[in-house]
């Protein structure tokens, strides 16, 4: 038993690691679904274009 409490500290580091790093890739992907939606929600709800498709230089985006 006094091998396996040595590793504690490891186990430890670990188990922080895991619960950080998933806590990181929730945020992300909470954040990209909220950029989807909102992108979705402005296609939807505006009107037409106010000058020709393709004239625009922020219409390559």
């Amino acid at each position: 038993m006094e091998n396996f409490t040595e590793n504690f500290g490891w186990i430890e580091i670990v188990f922080v690691a895991l619960v950080a790093f998933g806590f990181g890739f929730y945020q992300l992907w909470s954040v990209n679904r909220e950029i989807a939606r909102d992108k979705e929600k402005k296609e939807r709800d505006s009107g037409p274009a106010r000058h020709p498709v393709g004239e625009h230089e922020l219409d390559d985006r």
